[in-house]
């Protein structure tokens, strides 16, 4: 069964004052990483007195670029840009599950296809709303989500282990063909 993505969220349309956050529960699409790969620190705060709030375990969307893929499922509360849709799932909605719905590339295919704009498209959020979701109970949905959720856990693992011997593989490199150092 199938439903609309209105009938399992809605944007958030709280704010939050700028003079509440830094660098880190900030987010734009600037510090958004491209192909799903989360945040990072922000280079600044905005300069005006309210931005649109998140709250932890909301899910973010760059809404320029939609092409990018930059999502992240919020750790934490914070603020965020207005280039920047906040979804909130209903009661009825695992976060997590949401998360995955909206982390698949048919939503950013269809995002794209929807959006306005030829240099800096953007999302249109009217029909953002009206994408079509698999629509499966709580129980399915947690399951679903946890499956998932494992296997970002284990590349994300990985990911650690590759920068780690990166590193330790740069440092030898330095020490024994830069600083020749005896081995």
């Amino acid at each position: 069964m199938k439903c609309k993505l209105e009938d399992i969220c809605c944007f958030r349309k709280e704010k939050v004052e700028v003079e509440n956050l830094n660098t880190q529960n900030y987010i734009s699409t600037e510090n958004m990483l491209s192909n799903k790969r989360g945040i990072t620190g922000a280079s600044s705060l905005p300069t005006v007195l309210l931005t649109q709030k998140y709250k932890k375990d909301d899910v973010l969307v760059s809404n320029i670029r939609p092409y990018f893929k930059k999502i992240w499922q919020a750790k934490y509360d914070g603020g965020c840009s207005n280039d920047v849709l906040v979804f909130v799932p209903d009661s009825n909605i695992d976060k997590d599950f949401l998360y995955y719905v909206l982390a698949d590339d048919d939503f950013f295919t269809y995002s794209m296809a929807t959006s306005k704009g030829t240099k800096m498209p953007r999302g249109d959020k009217v029909s953002i709303m009206q994408y079509e979701v698999p629509l499966f109970d709580l129980h399915t949905q947690k399951k679903i989500a946890s499956i998932l959720k494992s296997l970002d856990e284990k590349i994300e693992l990985n990911n650690k282990i590759n920068n780690n011997l990166e590193q330790q593989a740069k440092t030898l490199f330095k020490s024994w063909f830069v600083d020749f150092e005896p081995f």
